[in-house]
């Protein structure tokens, strides 16, 4: 391969003397470098060393000072000898992690460094601490024991050893380096000894080699014009130079000559043979394909067509005639318009196109083994008196050189002649062969005509009825259409009432939750505190009483939440949040809240969870455990003796269908088994509908409402799997939760062809677990707490309920709070006005005149007071109450009936926060 530089002989040697200067230079660098190397090393060991020293003996100081800072004080009592205690206690750290990141690189010495932290650490634990904390106690008693033994002072020797073992091994290290340097510096010496003489074999090398170059290529360019002037009219020979230099300009002028003379030749010869393959031609397809044939071996192409200007109707059409390598003729359109796609266009503008990006999906040029797309088109207008007669399309699967391109605009020059002249005489054919035609055609249609006026007079009568029965027809058409509009405005009015129905029954239920929840939240606060029976003023068969009636008035809470929540679901307020579960908290969380419940009723409780099974696991973790919950309860709840099992684990790919692989390469089957009651195969089904249970005496026997295990089955669903069941009445039963890992959720597509069922779900569990409470201990110092929270606060009690205000004001006023009362929002404003002392208020919602958004809306933006706690209570708690309730100025939420611990908690949170 010839060089693209261009190096003259004075360049050669010129370049020869800069490449012997570069690489002394070279050497110069590399020396340079390798000295600074050093430096940076010898500099590097002197650094660290200093560096370590100086940083170990800061931490031994500090924990020097720290001992004597430690004597001091026991002995004097002064606490001005402990600051330098505690200001090493804080600094001997900072030391030593910067020393542990320095030693990043020397594994051992972190190990002893780590050995000198435990001992330091050891000795403030056993003795600096310990030992200051009995002298602020003033336990001298303790304190002469503790000297008596004084096991910090074996920490100090220890620790003391430490150091010197650590001194000592880092010292030997950094005599390690120190020779380490020493013997790159001997490898230096040698290397630059080493690199002189290589410096020298190459100017020797190089100075050898462009004196031969330059006789080399003077010889070579003699002998070959000796051999070109010695073969007279052949012009084959060229003149072959691999230098770039002066001579090589010589030999490329005298090659383009010699390809000049021979592409001259190459053209006429050519010009010639073309001309000669015309004479005796009469049609315009035989001329079409001979000079398809011709020009495309002359050219190389692998593809050609041949179009021909004709008229047809006032319109200019070139109609293909003839092709090249197509034996059916099917390469290219049959016939296009001036301008129409490039080849019209090259009409138009009678210029010759050639294009090399050819997209892949043009016409590919087949051969017996295959076919491949060309890679250049050239389209060559025709012309004769400045017309375009014809156009010709050629491609190649290479590329048309400037001589192919020559060659083809010579011939093209007086081809239209001759194209014109073949035209000419096929027309004069054309027109007297028409003449004879439509003498003969006019004698036959006269004979036609007289056949078809009798045809048509029956078409007629045949019209006429075929026009009436289209009359009835529409009419018919008509008719049904005004029906079916009718009938489809009576549909949209039955949706439209459908979903107003369902809003009104949503906020029906909404709203007879707030009218049972109002008088349950008395029933419930005065009923607990009649069985607290604080001033044993009721008997123990009335106070037994009044448990009976908190007991009954949560379970008709619980009834009621049923109730609301179903209201949201057929509302749509629930959703499914798809996130990340910790699989391994799972057996714990589920074991601290079933324990219990297993001691009680004395069952054995087993958690298993498979090795396979994956820690992050992407499913809605509420409703997850709320299954987990649910099944377990109905697990304890049904089973009187034996034991209660539950198993994790994770479906192999085996145990996956090609449907469940298409969901997620990951499911978790957990299997909840008892040895209770069991359930009949008959009635298999019928427990996960709503309301349903195996049977009307499981019921009298184990209460609840049948909700559970639909909501299981629903919520499986939702989170993409099933709830499946294998039970044999007396001999328990086993549900099985199998799911998959969505970390993107369900498919939207999936989840719009979902039942209702599957697209909401209700948040309630069976029923609630009995739970093992004992008595709580409450100290006299956080009794003491509440009552100074508490004591002569003023609250403000808003509510149009005088059952509620009579239950909160008994509450609040055993614990020492005075109680203000509003019947509205406007005589709350009426109070607020009055008394400005009022240090929380608690707002109900929905009251007449004013309600509790607008109230609390007033107290804040016209009254200003933007400090002042209030807790709104509202028994209608629908999904977005909370948000109204904060956006309208409220501090807090509880929804209706109160939870009184939960009341004084939230009380004693703001009071305490309003007080600070």
């Amino acid at each position: 391969m010839y060089s693209k530089l261009k190096l003259g002989i004075r360049s050669k040697i010129t370049i020869g003397y800069i490449v012997i200067i570069l690489c002394l230079l070279a050497s110069v660098i590399i020396l340079n470098n390798q000295i600074t190397s050093l430096q940076k090393e010898r500099n590097f060991i002197i650094k660290y060393d200093s560096q370590v020293q100086a940083l170990t003996n800061s931490i031994e100081k500090y924990i020097l000072d720290m001992e004597s800072s430690q004597r001091g004080f026991i002995i004097t009592g002064e606490l001005s000898y402990l600051e330098p205690y505690e200001n090493a206690s804080k600094n001997w750290k900072v030391d030593f992690n910067e020393l542990h990141q320095l030693l990043d690189n020397k594994p051992n010495q972190q190990e002893k460094l780590e050995e000198i932290k435990y001992t330091i650490e050891h000795w403030v634990a056993t003795s600096g601490d310990p030992t200051i904390k009995l002298k602020k106690d003033n336990n001298t008693a303790e304190l002469t024991e503790f000297f008596k033994v004084d096991i910090g002072r074996k920490d100090m020797e220890t620790m003391r050893k430490q150091f010197a073992s650590f001194r000592s091994a880092e010292n030997a290290l950094t005599q390690t380096n120190a020779n380490q340097l020493d013997k790159k510096n001997n490898n230096l010496t040698s290397g630059l000894f080493g690199l002189l003489v290589l410096v020298s074999f190459i100017a020797i090398v190089i100075a050898s080699g462009i004196s031969r170059s330059i006789v080399k290529t003077i010889t070579e360019v003699t002998e070959a014009i000796k051999e070109i002037a010695a073969s007279k009219a052949n012009h084959k020979g060229r003149i072959h130079v691999k230098t770039n230099d002066e001579i090589n300009v010589l030999a490329d002028a005298t090659n383009e000559l010699l390809d000049t003379l021979e592409e001259r030749e190459w053209l006429q010869s050519n010009i010639a043979e073309m001309v000669t393959k015309y004479q005796g031609i009469s049609a315009i397809t035989q001329l079409a394909e001979i000079f398809l044939s011709e020009i495309a071996q002359m050219t190389k192409s692998s593809l050609g067509a041949f179009y021909v200007r004709e008229m047809n109707n006032n319109d200019i059409y070139f109609v293909k005639k003839a092709a090249f390598a197509d034996a059916s003729d099917n390469i290219g359109v049959e016939r296009f318009k001036i301008g129409q796609g490039l080849i019209g266009q090259s009409a138009r503008e009678k210029r010759v196109y050639m294009y090399n990006d050819i997209p892949k999906d043009y016409k590919v040029i087949g051969t017996g083994l295959g076919e491949a797309p060309p890679k250049c088109i050239l389209i060559i207008p025709i012309i004769f008196e400045d017309e375009v007669i014809a156009v010709v399309e050629l491609a190649t699967m290479n590329s048309y050189t400037e001589l192919q391109q020559e060659l083809v605009k010579q011939i093209i020059e007086t081809f239209g002649l001759t194209v014109n002249s073949i035209l000419g005489r096929m027309e004069i054919v054309r027109l007297l062969n028409e003449s004879r035609a439509m003498t003969e055609e006019l004698q036959v249609q006269s004979e036609e005509l007289q056949t078809q006026s009798e045809e048509l007079q029956m078409q007629t009568e045949e019209l006429t009825m075929i026009n009436e029965q289209l009359e009835e027809r529409t009419k018919d058409a008509e008719t049904k259409s005004r029906e079916l509009e009718i009938a489809k405005r009576d549909l949209e009015e039955s949706a439209e009432q459908l979903l107003l129905n369902s809003n009104y029954k949503s906020e029906f239920l909404a709203n007879m939750s707030h009218e049972l929840r109002t008088p349950l939240n008395s029933i419930l606060i005065l009923s607990e505190m009649l069985a607290e029976n604080s001033n044993n003023s009721l008997t123990e068969e009335e106070a037994e009483f009044a448990n009976v009636i908190h007991s009954s008035g949560e379970d008709l809470l619980a009834l009621i939440n049923d109730i609301l929540d179903l209201s949201k679901v057929e509302a749509g307020k629930l959703d499914i949040i798809f996130g990340e579960v910790n699989v391994s908290e799972v057996p714990l969380l589920l074991e601290q809240i079933f324990s219990p419940v297993a001691h009680k009723k004395k069952l054995e409780f087993q958690i298993t969870k498979a090795e396979n099974v994956v820690d992050v696991f992407y499913t809605d973790e509420k409703r997850f455990q709320q299954i987990l919950k649910n099944l377990l309860s109905n697990a304890f709840k049904f089973t009187e003796k034996g034991s209660v099992n539950l198993s994790i684990k994770q479906l192999k790919n085996e145990q996956l269908t090609n449907n469940m692989q298409e969901i997620s390469a990951e499911w978790l089957e957990i299997t909840v088994s008892d040895t209770g009651i069991g359930i009949p195969k008959d009635k298999h089904q019928l427990i996960f509908e709503s309301f349903q249970q195996a049977d009307g005496a499981t019921v009298r026997k184990y209460g609840g409402t049948g909700l559970g295990l639909s909501i299981c089955k629903e919520f499986a669903k939702l989170l993409g799997g099933w709830v499946s069941l294998q039970s044999e009445e007396g001999k328990g039963s086993s549900f099985t939760l199998t799911i998959p890992s969505l970390p993107n959720g369900i498919n939207e597509e999936r989840r719009s062809n979902l039942t209702f069922a599957e697209v909401v779900a209700t948040t309630v569990v069976n029923d609630p677990i009995e739970v093992i409470e004992g008595p709580i201990e409450e100290s006299h110092h956080d009794a003491q707490n509440e009552v100074d929270v508490f004591q002569n606060k003023n609250i403000l009690i808003v509510d149009d309920d005088y059952r509620n205000i009579y239950a909160l004001k008994t509450a609040l006023e055993k614990r020492g709070m005075n109680i203000l009362v509003a019947k509205d929002g406007l005589e709350c404003l009426d109070v607020m006005q009055t008394n400005d002392k009022i240090d929380l208020i608690l707002m109900d919602i929905m009251m007449p005149n004013m309600d509790g958004y607008e109230t609390m809306s007033v107290i804040r933006t016209q009254m200003k007071l933007t400090d002042l706690p209030i807790i709104a209570l509202t028994a209608k708690a629908m999904k977005n109450d909370r948000d109204k309730s904060l956006e309208a100025g409220a501090s807090d939420y509880i929804s209706k009936p109160l939870n009184l611990d939960q009341l004084i908690s939230v009380l004693r949170v703001w009071l305490v926060s309003k007080r600070s």
